[in-house]
Formats: structure tokens, sequence, C-alpha cells
């Protein structure tokens, strides 16, 4: 097999990679001039026929995606998501601090084809690095004349803003998105009206995430058949994906969606495998809301389709988070749930009451004072919130309870294992209010 050559990853590593002037040396900006000349329909048409699929992890195609907006549209807008909030992602920050002009002409062949005037770039708060690379990037583009009025000498023109949030994870939902660009709570609306139609600002709206974008310079300039013969069917086109944990070299990696998750994590061109001598327990392969994979299910292909097939909610953002032997999995779960309770939004009672419980249950068997009954219970609640049931407004409580399933269902054995070696009568004490952490074993209690 040939060597994948990076794409969206190209100049990483590149001397002065942010700046126009080396972008364009390599063959930056010749994609939207050739867009401006093929017309707004030919590229959305090649843009579909590329399969584009959402990178940011639904995705959804994203050709489609910009077909539902209204054809008689006076006003359309593009936000582009660049909130990242799913732990543990990192993939979107690199691309802005490395290649931030990519980035831009992927905002600006998207807003020529949907007909936007106005886009805006939503960004996390604490992405403070990232912020002052792109802003002096779109400063860059402006005085280029690749940003504003007449773009390259043409009618087309367009506006290209920053817009920071404040680091909520709900906020990464694209109707949490839109409230939070207008100046309000960040809370995900009631759909329909879906934004294609009435999104910000009640007007029709595009959502696309940092990656995707990334991936619209390359169909252009190489074309769809290209784009086409990379990765799997259903799932086209270069991914990047983002290591963390004991691995010899956690970071960014790029590749075909044909990858194997044992590849990425042990491949001599990826991650190398574990540091220590550490054996591996599990991976969370696309984000904690995916679900997880045990060490006997590595072979997983990293696509959107063969995640589905061990269990997965899908390939979500691609960042593999690996867990070791060493960790306590009951920690696992604990991490997971109070995360979801943490960034609810409460509008829904479901994921309101049912993130809680999660925690509180997960924090119980982490405690020492779980029963068994709990892992049912933990699995009857997770399946009782969330959109596919049809309870919820937006995706957070799915993504709360697939990996809590996941894990339980998983990692059933050795959960029950540490329950049943608890000290005798711990969860009888626990429901009393005795935190079994103060309890020395001899009927004695500390302070609480």
């Amino acid at each position: 097999m040939a060597k994948f050559q990076p794409i969206l990853t190209r100049n990483y590593g590149v001397p002065n990679s942010r700046s126009l002037e080396v972008y364009r040396e390599r063959g930056g900006y010749q994609a939207l001039a050739k867009a401006l000349e093929m017309g707004a329909e030919a590229v959305g048409a090649e843009v579909k026929k590329a399969e584009l699929r959402g990178r940011g992890g639904a995705g959804f195609p994203a050709g489609v995606k910009w077909s539902f907006l209204p054809p008689n549209r006076e006003i359309t807008y593009l936000c582009v998501n660049s909130d990242e909030a799913e732990p543990p992602t990192f993939k979107d920050r690199t691309l802005i601090e490395n290649d931030p002009h990519q980035l831009i002409e992927g905002i600006l062949i998207a807003g020529f084809t949907t007909r936007t005037k106005i886009a805006y770039v939503y960004m996390r708060a604490e992405f403070h690095r990232p912020f002052h690379i792109l802003q002096k990037a779109l400063d860059e583009a402006y005085k280029a004349n690749l940003i504003g009025r007449k773009i390259m000498g043409s009618d087309f023109s367009m506006d290209i803003y920053i817009h920071r949030g404040a680091g909520a994870y709900v906020c990464g939902e694209e109707t949490g998105l839109i409230e939070s660009i207008e100046g309000k709570r960040g809370w995900p609306r009631i759909k329909p009206p879906f934004p294609a139609v009435a999104g910000l600002f009640g007007k029709p709206t595009v959502i696309n995430n940092v990656e995707t974008m990334c991936c619209v310079p390359h169909i252009i300039r190489e074309g769809a058949d290209w784009f086409l013969s990379i990765g799997p069917d259903g799932s086209k086109g270069p991914k990047v994906f983002a290591v963390s944990g004991p691995v010899k070299r956690p970071g960014v990696y790029e590749a075909a969606m044909d990858i194997t998750c044992r590849d990425l994590i042990f491949g001599d061109d990826f991650a190398q495998g574990m540091v220590d001598g550490q054996e591996l327990q599990g991976v969370l392969p696309g984000g904690i809301s995916m679900g997880i994979l045990r060490a006997d299910e590595l072979d997983c292909k990293l696509d959107f389709d063969d995640v589905r097939k061990h269990g997965l909610l899908g390939l979500g953002t691609g960042a593999a988070v690996v867990v070791p032997k060493s960790v306590d999995i009951r920690m696992v779960l604990l991490n997971l749930a109070r995360f979801y309770a943490h960034e609810s939004c409460g509008q829904c009672t479901h994921c309101r009451e049912g993130t809680s419980w999660m925690a509180k249950i997960a924090k119980r068997i982490a405690d020492g004072a779980g029963r068994v009954e709990d892992l049912d219970l933990l699995i009857d609640v997770s399946k009782n919130m969330g959109m596919m049931p049809g309870l919820n407004i937006c995706g957070l409580s799915d993504g709360a309870g697939w990996p809590i399933r996941s894990v339980v269902e998983k990692f059933r054995g050795e959960l029950e294992a540490k329950i049943k070696a608890q000290p005798a009568g711990a969860a009888e004490r626990a429901i009393e209010g005795i935190n079994p952490a103060y309890y020395d074993g001899a009927g004695k209690v500390g302070a609480v």
C-alpha cells in the first residue's frame, strides 16, 4: 500500500506556513479563483459529487446540506464551528494554528456557493493562540482583496468575522451555536425550523465544521473524482485524527478512513504504541461521546460505517483517547458521566435529570459502594434519554448516554468484579448517606 500523502496537514512544519505569502506559493487561493470561474451551481455540484461528509461529528454530506437552502432567499449566513468542545479533540485547533488560510479559502468557496455575504467563525474562548493566528490571516486576506468587496475582481463580496464563545459544550450543537452568536444563552433550539430555513437572525444559515471547510479547496482544485479516490465507500477524502493518552507519540495525524484503530495507536507513522510497556485497556476513538472499543476490537476501521458494527455511535470527531489497564474502569465511567452532567444545558428533563442520575450512580460505584443492579440502572437510564428515543431537543443526551452504556456493556465483567470485591455492606451504608471513603471497616465512621 502506498504511503498516504498529507493533504489537509501538508503545510504543517513548513516555515511561516501561516502567512499568505507561503500559502500562495504552495498553491493557495487557486481553488477560489477556479470556483469564481466555475460558478456557484457548478461548485455546489462538485462538492456534492465528492461526497464530502461533515468532520465535526455527525458526518452529514456538506453538499446536501447546502442544497437545503431556500432557492429564493435574500440573505444567507455561514457559521463555521470551531468550538471543538468534544473531549479529547484538538485537530481543528491545529488546522487553524498551522494553516489558517486553508480554512479561509474553504469558507470563501462555501460562501460563494451558498450566496453568503457574512460568515462567522465560532471559536471557543480558550483558543487564545488560534484566535490571534486566524485574525492575523484574515487581516492579510482583507488587504489582498481576498475577503471584502468584489473579491479577486469578481462580483462576489463577503466578510468573515470571528465570534468567540464562552466554552460551553452544548454550543457545539448548531442551534446552540446560533443562539450564542445572537448574544443569547447557548441553548439549542427546537427543530423544525432547521437552520437552513431559519437560522442565524432568523435567516437561512449553513453550519459546517473547520475540518470540513478545509477539505473544500482541495475538492475544487483537484476535482471530485480525485477526492473520491481516497478512502472506502461512504467515507471519502482525508481525515485528521487526534491521539492522546499514554502513547509514545500523541498528536494529530492525517489518513484515509480505511485506517484501523490499531494502526492509529500502534503504527510507526502514527502514535507508535504504549509508553513504558503499559497495556491497553480500551480506546475512545471518536471523542468520548461515541463510545469505547476494547483492546480486542482495535481492528475497527475508523470510517463512518464500520465503527457502528463495533457498537459505537459513529466516527465522531476522530479524536482517540487511549485508556491503559492501570486506569480503574470505574473512574472512566465516572469521568464520562460527570462531564455530561456538568455540560447539560438543563432545558430537557430527560437530559438534565438523566445525566445527573448517571453521574451520581457512577460516583457511588467509583467510591466503592456500588451494586450490581446499578449497572442495569445505568443502561436503563441511558436508553430513556436523547433524540433517538424522541425525548430531547438536541443530541447531547445521546452523546451522554451512549458512552456510559458502551463502557458498562463492554466492561461488565470488570465492573461486576470490582463491585463484588467491595467491603461487605458498603452499598447499604452509602444509601444511608455514609461515604465509604470515611468508613474504617470496623464500624466507625469519620467526618464526611
